[in-house]
């Protein structure tokens, strides 16, 4: 096992380099499957949960070549198989975009139950429907979900909640379905964009990523040859973003698309802080204590779920008294409990916490309880008095290319040590 030291109180200077969006690499990996050829990857992030992608493509007959950590080709034209077990499927939640790519390729699919960070209840109920409209049957039991179908026929979905993995879902498996398919009440999240970027680059024929509604004219099959570069990761732009203004910082954040920041752009200069875009890149600063603000996490272009961890922390530390009210996860504030034994004064109930501004935090050996909670303890740590620990890494290492690193060079005091057992 492994904890992450931090020593705080260090404001954080410098430049970092935004990665690959994992929110988009993780769909768009699955997505490869729709392909009968070889295709290209580039600016992929270098985390766990895209390796561990790579190798359920590996077992279900993908060649992949590694060019570098950041690029790879992906040949599925052998695919020989279409069942992916539970034991790996349950490591993580994006692990259902292989149903929409096994059966829009296959016509049938069969993965166990997605698994990832304990956010609460998280059904699947909209995937099912739209597999559903577009004529499969699913059976979910004994911890499996089946899909199989004679054949796939565009269909008119409507989505009665904005889901962003439905909607990538839905988009996927309908991209080789007879006819035209039209998603209503779609997300509109960058990485929906992105996915649907990249299926097009293949051969496909998708309208209106990015709107309420996307249209999907089926292709009878996608030919790759192509090479594609992910988007950069909006929530790690935003997770240093909020960073370098808590740690009292003055940083410059690199390759970014600054559009996709706005929410986080407009709540940071809310409290106080002080941003400047400028292109692919902007400058992020702190020059007063930050005060109160009340948000609300909403889909896209609302301010994100993704992100509110993080800014919890920031929140902890500002002057008054500021409200979050969660509505997309009804778990995501299991990380306040770990704040306020920092010495936060954080009042956490179903989806509203109430942060009372403390002057600081100080270090105590802290647990992440998901990937954005880890993100955000990190930052907890290099804004504290003190040594504090981080445990529970996996988490983080999902969804952050080498985080330690990225804040090292920043000027953070923090190491990555073995814990003796």
């Amino acid at each position: 096992m492994e904890k992450l030291v931090i020593t705080g109180k260090t404001p954080l200077k410098g430049e970092v380099v935004i990665s690959g969006a994992k929110n988009a690499a993780v769909a768009i990996i699955p997505a490869t499957l729709l392909i009968n050829g070889i295709c290209t990857i580039e600016n992929l992030p270098n985390i766990s949960d895209v390796k561990l992608y790579c190798e359920i493509l590996e077992s279900l007959g993908a060649k992949i070549t590694w060019h570098t950590e950041h690029e790879i080709t992906i040949d599925t034209r052998d695919i020989n198989a279409n069942n992916v077990p539970i034991e790996t499927t349950r490591k993580f939640r994006a692990s259902y975009y292989l149903l929409g790519a096994l059966l829009g390729r296959c016509k049938s699919a069969q993965i166990g139950v997605p698994g990832g960070c304990n956010l609460g209840p998280r059904p699947i109920d909209q995937h099912i429907k739209s597999f559903e409209a577009l004529g499969a049957t699913v059976d979910v039991s004994n911890g499996n979900i089946t899909a199989k179908a004679k054949k796939l026929k565009g269909a008119s979905i409507y989505m009665d909640v904005v889901s962003v993995g439905a909607t990538i879902n839905a988009m996927i498996a309908s991209v080789l379905a007879e006819g035209t398919t039209v998603i209503d009440n779609a997300a509109k999240e960058p990485h929906i964009v992105d996915v649907a970027n990249f299926l097009n680059t293949m051969g496909a024929d998708i309208r209106g990523a990015g709107t309420d509604i996307i249209k999907i004219n089926g292709v009878k099959e996608l030919k790759g040859g192509a090479t594609y570069s992910v988007v950069p990761d909006q929530i790690e732009a935003g997770t240093f973003m909020i960073a370098a203004v808590a740690s009292k910082g003055d940083i410059i954040v690199k390759n970014c698309i600054t559009k996709h920041l706005e929410s986080i752009i407009a709540k940071i200069e809310e409290v106080g802080g002080n941003v400047d875009a400028n292109g692919d890149h902007l400058r992020v600063w702190y020059s007063k204590r930050t005060h109160k603000a009340n948000i609300k996490t909403l889909p896209y272009p609302g301010f994100p779920t993704d992100l509110q961890a993080q800014m919890g922390v920031l929140l902890s530390i500002s002057e008054g008294t500021s409200y979050i009210n969660e509505s997309i996860w009804e778990s995501r504030f299991q990380y306040t409990v770990e704040l306020n034994k920092m010495g936060a004064k954080i009042n956490a109930q179903g989806k509203t916490a109430v942060f009372e501004g403390v002057n600081e935090l100080v270090a105590a050996p802290v647990y992440a309880t998901d990937l954005r909670a880890g993100a955000a303890l990190i930052i907890a740590g290099i804004v504290a008095k003190g040594k504090t620990e981080i445990y529970n890494l996996n988490h983080i290492d999902r969804g952050y290319e080498n985080i330690e690193e990225k804040f090292r060079k920043l000027g953070a005091k923090i190491e990555r040590k073995i814990v003796e057992e």
